[in-house]
């Protein structure tokens, strides 16, 4: 129970990797408002982690991440609920893999404003609030992209390359209040748009990881854990690659 009475929001908690970080969460004792895009997929995740455990106290909002006012008033209805937001984990976010010939600006704009805007936004309403309580936890979803860039949509990896600048920046600027700032970035991971791809596409993908598999999304929301959990209390700026060796 690493996370025992914690108030954790996890933003994209509806489905793959930010399901996984709820139900992670959850089973180590934390309090859990998951954000979706729309209520029906937040209905449908808290249905489904009610199925799996009636006693979680899990709930969900669906603000809009690109609205500051809108994030900053769901942050404080959870303060006033439960007392405290322990924990923020940016996760939410959308891919692109169209070619730089192609590329539209509405699209490229569209990948900033989700990838990185709403983190900024998310952070700094978390960060008032975790300052005036003495402290806290701010975690970032990136990606091995972001470190090694990929061959086609250039928009994807920039957006995770400025997520591990707000990372290492924040951990510095906020550190002196007692708010650790880390990354998680994932390698290849069996969510539902890596399940449907066929043999010939996801064999020569494994043929490139050391350790011989995909991640499944457990994996990543372990290092989540880690880094929410007292036991990194004295780990802050890092991106943590969880990849199987993939790009070390």
């Amino acid at each position: 129970m690493l996370l025992q009475n914690k108030v954790a929001v996890v933003t994209g908690g509806t489905r793959g990797i930010g399901f996984a970080i709820v139900e992670k969460f959850l089973e180590n004792g934390a309090r859990v408002i998951l954000f979706g895009s729309r209520k029906e997929t937040v209905d449908k995740a808290l249905s489904a982690l009610k199925e799996k455990n009636p006693a979680w106290e899990v709930s969900g909002m669906f603000p809009d991440l690109n609205k500051p006012d809108e994030i900053a008033r769901a942050f404080s209805e959870i303060r006033q609920k439960y007392g405290a937001l322990d924990i923020l984990v940016n996760n939410a976010g959308i891919s692109q893999s169209e070619s730089l010939y192609t590329y539209k600006p509405e699209d490229f704009e569209k990948i900033m404003n989700l990838n990185v805007l709403s983190i900024l936004y998310a952070s700094q309403a978390a960060a008032r609030i975790m300052k005036e309580q003495g402290g806290g936890v701010i975690l970032n979803t990136s990606s091995m992209v972001s470190i090694y860039g990929q061959p086609s949509g250039v928009g994807y990896p920039a957006s995770k390359f400025a997520v591990n600048g707000i990372t290492k920046s924040l951990a510095r600027e906020l550190g002196r209040d007692h708010i650790r700032v880390n990354a998680v970035a994932p390698g290849v991971t069996e969510t539902d748009m890596v399940k449907v791809l066929p043999d010939s596409v996801i064999q020569p993908l494994i043929a490139t990881i050391p350790l011989g598999r995909v991640g499944k999304p457990e994996d990543v929301a372990n290092a989540f854990l880690f880094l929410a959990s007292d036991m990194a209390s004295y780990v802050s700026g890092e991106i943590l690659s969880v990849d199987g060796a993939a790009r070390c």
